[in-house]
């Protein structure tokens, strides 16, 4: 049986969605044995227009590589979250910037996780990584793809000069996310997370 996710990443131009895409991506095609396409898009403008990519992962060759109805949404900005939220497909998750998305009202069933990924990335002394940290917390709350399948793509897709520091951005994201699940299930809110393996 195929087992397919939709992803789709979403913020503005400088943020570093092309790279969090591709970063998922390489994880599952490359580290974790599965299947992945990914497409992109731009605004008018490199630096601060709208930016998206769209990832598919999949146990089995993809035929389709254009995102339908995300299972998962990770938004960065508060365009992106007003553009795409309402796509999510119902039971999906949502991921936010929570400094920089307000949500007034989270969709039925969306199960929501916030992260300060720009003020994490802050703490490390270069506010550029935050796409890293935020692909941590992917992985921490989405439990779809190997944190070592992960961590080997973001040290494979950055400069060699930039790996420490991308790895510990990782880290940081990914600790926070696991973190608010535990936190989470101590609450009594039990997160069921989606999985790539085979049934």
């Amino acid at each position: 049986m195929q087992l397919l996710t939709e992803i789709r990443i979403a913020g503005f131009g400088g943020q570093g969605v092309i790279l969090a895409a591709a970063v998922i991506g390489k994880a599952a095609a490359i580290f974790h044995g599965a299947h992945a396409a990914m497409t992109q898009s731009f605004g008018p403008e490199a630096r601060g227009g709208s930016s998206s990519a769209q990832v598919i992962l999949s146990t089995e060759p993809i035929l389709y590589p254009y995102v339908t109805q995300p299972d998962v949404l990770v938004v960065m900005s508060q365009e992106a979250y007003t553009r795409f939220a309402p796509g999510l497909k119902p039971g999906g998750i949502l991921i936010t910037e929570q400094d920089m998305v307000r949500v007034d009202k989270y969709p039925t069933g969306v199960r929501a996780f916030g992260v300060p990924a720009t003020r994490l990335a802050e703490e490390l002394g270069r506010k550029l990584v935050l796409n890293i940290v935020m692909v941590g917390f992917f992985g921490a709350v989405t439990n779809l793809l190997d944190p070592d399948a992960l961590r080997k793509a973001v040290a494979d897709s950055v400069p060699p000069a930039t790996q420490k520091l991308n790895l510990e951005a990782f880290d940081k994201g990914f600790t926070y996310g696991d973190r608010l699940l535990t936190r989470l299930a101590g609450n009594g809110d039990h997160e069921e997370a989606l999985s790539l393996e085979s049934a």
